[in-house]
């Protein structure tokens, strides 16, 4: 994929860059080390008093940011405007609360006393240089996800994020220029796909962060396992969003729609198989489907608009795919399964809703990277349960229920890093996010999210 800014909705390339030179990468990986050499000796109050200049700065910058976000990969500029506020405010949290979660720890003195130690404390010091590979879906947010919280710990970083968003990208870069980081601190790597693999051997690398598909997911871990180097690995999703019988139905309904078609269906987090009790499958599914045909599809850009465009045309062609050999293999279309007439420049796909998914269909196992809902009719908890673990995927789930025990059976037995009960799955800077199974591994946001590229140090000091 060229390094180019394509806009969805008209198909047109609005601007296109050079990638990096051999020369241009060494500098940016020596520029870092040098960084890193003294940034990590500075105080949590400097880190802080940087990372607020940029928040600032990109509260800003709002507007501006939200239409390249908008113009590069498609998501209604509401949206765009809505991830960029979230980003100043996990920028904040992470300024506010990094130095106590990574505050020394001291055991209990009885617990080490035959130890032989006068005082023990656990210290968690930055790694290095931390490489961050990034996707598009949520071109601001997945990057100051990694950033503020590695940057508050004492890292440095390098970003290689997505061809299709280098406007974005070297936003980013020019951010943390202009609040004053020392040069090094935060750089963008303009390069393709195949040049990340030398830059995560290089040993002045210390450790990666990857935010993708499987297969780059699996790319990343082998090389880095290989070098011995850390990785956290945030990968697909399939998120089950099950319905019970006590269920409120409104707010279910209201809640599935946005939660499956929310940045166009382009989400990891998304709710992409909705699991229906059979007591109230069919007013679910009607209602459902009434919302979903209801959505207002077309130009990002323009306010009230609900669904834009898929962000490339290989990734309408592959959600196509999918719907088609749903159908060819006797799935249901309750609304949508095509192009909008009328939308034939961009990259478009109606919101869709499929009923009757048997497990002989790909659809059933693979990721909907799109506004397509698959629905399954369950007839107790145990099936419902079983429904939702039948994935390779872990990421998030979604429950619906006004019972207690259904919530306990639910918490004790989905495979997912997160479960949300009556509600929807939704990344907050102070909550863990991440997943099991074939979604990844290791966690970002909270304290386990600044934890997870430091240097775990136990620090013991006998007496005099």
């Amino acid at each position: 994929m060229p390094i180019a800014t394509v806009n969805p909705a008209t198909g047109e390339t609005v601007r296109t860059f050079e990638p990096m030179g051999a020369e241009a990468v060494e500098r940016c990986l020596d520029d870092a080390v040098r960084a890193f050499a003294a940034y990590r000796t500075t105080g949590f109050a400097e880190r802080a008093e940087l990372l607020l200049r940029a928040a600032d700065l990109l509260e800003a910058d709002n507007e501006d940011i939200a239409r390249t976000m908008t113009e590069e990969m498609g998501k209604p500029l509401a949206a765009a405007r809505a991830e960029a506020a979230k980003c100043v405010k996990a920028m904040r949290w992470y300024a506010a609360n990094a130095e106590s979660l990574l505050a020394d720890e001291v055991p209990d003195a009885a617990d080490v006393r035959d130890s032989g130690a006068a005082s023990v404390r656990t210290r968690y010091r930055p790694l290095g240089v931390v490489l961050a590979v990034m996707p598009w879906n949520f071109p601001l947010w997945q990057v100051v996800r990694f950033a503020a919280p590695a940057l508050m710990a004492g890292n440095t970083g390098l970003l290689k994020h997505a061809s299709n968003v280098p406007q974005t990208a070297l936003y980013l870069d020019g951010l943390f220029e202009r609040a004053g980081y020392p040069r090094g601190c935060f750089q963008t790597l303009l390069i393709g796909s195949g040049d990340v693999e030398a830059v995560l051997r290089d040993p002045r690398v210390a450790a990666a962060t990857l935010t993708g598909s499987e297969p780059a997911g699996r790319a990343v871990a082998a090389a880095a396992g290989d070098e011995v180097k850390k990785t956290v690995l945030e990968l697909g999703g399939s998120d089950p969003f099950v319905v019970m019988p006590s269920a409120d139905l409104e707010r279910a309904v209201k809640t599935a729609v946005t939660a499956r078609v929310q940045n166009n269906g382009q989400s990891c987090i998304a709710a992409k198989r909705f699991i229906v009790h059979a007591d109230v499958y069919d007013e679910f599914a009607e209602r459902f489907r009434t919302a979903m045909a209801a959505l207002s599809v077309g130009d990002p850009m323009l306010e009230g608009t609900e669904v834009g465009p898929l962000a490339t045309e290989r990734g309408r062609a592959d959600l196509e795919e999918l719907v088609d050999d749903a159908v060819a293999a006797g799935a249901e279309v309750l609304c949508g399964g095509r192009r909008p007439p009328g939308l034939e420049r961009g990259w478009y796909y109606e919101p869709t809703v499929l009923a009757g998914i048997t497990p002989g269909m790909r659809i059933d196992q693979e990721e909907t990277f799109g506004p397509v809902a698959t629905l399954y009719r369950v007839a107790d908890l145990d099936e419902a349960v079983e429904r939702a673990n039948h994935t390779p995927f872990g990421l998030s789930s979604n429950v619906w229920t006004r019972s207690e025990e259904d919530v306990d059976r639910f918490v004790r037995d989905l495979e997912a890093g997160g479960i949300y009960v009556n509600g929807m799955t939704a990344s907050h800077p102070a909550l863990p996010f991440g997943g099991v199974k074939r979604s990844g591994y290791g966690r970002e946001l909270s304290g386990h999210g600044i934890r997870e590229f430091c240097n775990v140090t136990t620090v013991w000091q006998a007496a005099d």
